[in-house]
């Protein structure tokens, strides 16, 4: 692969992965035909957003108008419809600022800094005039939603235009969002615009930002920002008037207009958000991968010589991750991808990542391999976060940790180790709560964080136990064929489980995502050649058990779940099933018994190992 390296003024002609202009923006996917709710059943909604930003870089605020087409393909009559205004939760007395506050272990990023924030520092958006189909409609700001009464309902498959004027205030930089982050970056604008709350069969998802994550409409962006001329500009879409301004596509010439602004302009087909990051200040490579795609990494000149090394050295690291990633899950299906060094950690976004800038090579490596593998869990299997967090986080700990153990090569035999430790240590502290607790619903935020990451992990990883793992390698590929560019479910990826195991796994969903029951299983007795077993947890389980024997030979032994109605493939001896209300299970050997382990991989998130071996 060959890399590009742009000067500081040269690379602003490829900010994320330009188009040249009047090319069409169907370089991703188009908008693909299940939208259509009549034959598949499935349906989901669309939007068209286009918007015209002037952005005062001297004050940090803002005016936008917005045109948003909204098809309803839900079979139902829609009255009202919802819009996110996030930074509305950058004031005193927000429900982000009381919950920071009360909570008992809040986030250290938000503390209680937003209860402190000045008027010219606080975040805002403010809805100056709405129209549906050119008539005014009754709308009010409550906290972070708009709710808003329509002139007219919509009907299902009908589409109408929303026409809005908007003033907002950026932040200062505490949460995700904001101005003049830790590390110097002037901008960094993710949820910033006012977005359509997603509608779905479960209904209305107008979630308050409160701390957490986010769930919103597929649909297409075309948007163009006006800001100060010296500012480069990265984040989601292609960049379609490099010329413009100023700036040569092909021969990296810069010839700026004598103009106080530029207006930038971006198109974003087919996806669910819409992300930019704009500093005086960035650096801009380019690389360029062999299947087309084009990598961006900007980041701050100012950075010292060792972090500015790990920012060249990140650059064919993040190559390796993407095509790791689309051979084990899918295709990335977009032309760009882009690492910014902007935000407060690391949060992942359409097309592109925010991620803190001032690490060590392992840790800044580490952070893109989450971020970049978010493209397929949450932008591209596009859950519900706020709802179903664990999906999002916990399948990207699981690929992003087996990516980073061939890529950095670390010879870990179980990448996911950590996250089993993380997970018993939580389930035995008498904390933990259901994974479907809602994201904003946990009693601590540590709690959330092991369930999130790490039970999550543990989720998929332990489902390779169950149904083997060559199985799971086939579901994770079908599940993402299946559901790419939709709102799949929790039960999606059981369902898919299922279908390639032959497996009944609903069992499986119920007891580890939906209650806090643990796995406990342990050798009750060893005589010469009988061996029992009990299930001392109420989680139920298939088993592998390892029996070493007197003469030096040692035999592995496969317990089937009687309730999966089938076993995983096997090359151990195969043994009756066991139904889970039985608390014991016995069978005899040939020969006379020196050990027995249950489960020797440690792959079952057994909360008691201590009594797995005898």
């Amino acid at each position: 692969m060959k890399r590009f390296m742009f000067s500081f003024f040269s690379f602003l002609l490829i900010v994320s992965c330009n188009s040249p202009k009047n090319v069409p923006v169907a370089q991703a996917p188009t908008q693909p035909s299940f939208l259509s709710t009549q034959k598949s059943g499935y349906w989901q909604q669309h939007v068209d957003y286009k918007m015209e930003i002037d952005m005062d870089v001297n004050t940090y605020q803002y005016k936008g108008k917005q045109e948003l087409a909204y098809t309803n393909n839900s079979p139902d009559v829609l009255h009202r419809v919802y819009y996110h205004l996030y930074f509305n939760a950058f004031q005193p007395g927000s429900e982000m600022d009381v919950r920071s506050r009360t909570i008992a272990d809040p986030d250290r990023r938000v503390g209680d800094r937003i209860s402190k924030l000045k008027p010219n520092e606080i975040g805002y958006i403010k809805v100056n005039s709405l129209k549906q189909n050119g008539v005014n409609i009754k709308h009010e700001t409550v906290g972070t939603v708009l709710e808003v009464d329509l002139a007219e309902p919509i009907q299902p498959g009908e589409k109408v235009t929303f026409n809005m004027d908007f003033d907002a205030q950026v932040p200062l930089q505490i949460r995700r969002s904001g101005r003049n982050s830790k590390e110097g970056v002037a901008l960094s604008m993710a949820q910033w615009y006012p977005k359509m709350a997603e509608y779905d069969f479960e209904g209305w998802h107008a979630d308050p930002y409160i701390g957490r994550e986010f769930h919103s409409v597929w649909g297409n962006f075309d948007v163009k920002l006006s800001i100060d001329k010296n500012y480069i500009v990265g984040g989601t879409g292609y960049l379609q008037n490099p010329n413009e301004i100023g700036y040569g596509y092909e021969t990296g010439t810069v010839n700026r207009p004598d103009t106080d602004k530029l207006t930038w302009h971006f198109k974003a087909p087919n996806v669910h958000d819409f992300t930019w990051a704009a500093d005086p200040d960035y650096i801009h490579d380019v690389l360029q991968m062999k299947n087309g795609i084009k990598l961006h990494f900007l980041y701050k000149k100012d950075l010292d010589a060792t972090h500015l090394e790990n920012w060249k050295k990140l650059q064919p690291k993040t190559a390796a991750l993407m095509h790791y990633f689309s051979a084990q899950i899918g295709q990335y299906p977009y032309k760009q991808y882009s690492v910014i060094q902007a935000g407060d950690g690391g949060m992942e976004y359409a097309m592109s990542t925010l991620i803190t800038g001032k690490r060590n090579f392992g840790s800044l490596v580490g952070v893109t391999a989450h971020e970049l593998a978010h493209k397929w869990f949450q932008f591209l299997l596009a859950t519900n976060e706020t709802k179903h967090e664990w999906i999002d986080e916990g399948f990207t700990v699981y690929i992003s940790n087996h990516a980073m153990n061939q890529i950095m090569e670390e010879g870990k035999k179980n990448p996911l180790k950590n996250a089993y430790n993380s997970y018993i240590r939580l389930a035995n502290s008498g904390l933990e709560q259901p994974l479907t607790t809602h994201a904003d619903r946990y009693k601590f935020n540590s709690v959330y964080g092991t369930q999130a990451y790490s039970k999550g992990a543990v989720f998929l990883a332990q489902l390779g136990y169950v149904i083997g793992e060559e199985n799971l390698q086939k579901t994770i590929k079908k599940y993402f064929n299946d559901f790419a560019f939709k709102h799949p479910k929790p039960f999606d990826i059981i369902r898919t489980a299922e279908k390639i195991s032959g497996l009944e796994l609903d069992w499986y969903f119920i007891d580890f995502a939906q209650t806090t029951n643990t796995i406990d299983y342990g050798i009750k007795s060893v005589e010469k050649n009988t061996i029992t077993l009990e299930r001392i947890g109420l989680m139920p389980m298939p088993l592998d058990v390892t029996v070493s024997y007197t003469d030096g030979s040692t035999e592995r032994f496969y317990i089937p779940l009687q309730m999966m109605r089938g076993e995983k493939p096997t090359t151990g001896t195969l043994l009756k099933d066991w139904a889970w209300a039985y608390p014991t299970y016995t069978f005899e050997t040939k020969k006379t018994v020196k050990r027995v382990e249950i489960d020797p991989t440690g792959m079952m998130a057994d909360v008691n190992r201590s009594n797995n071996v005898k």
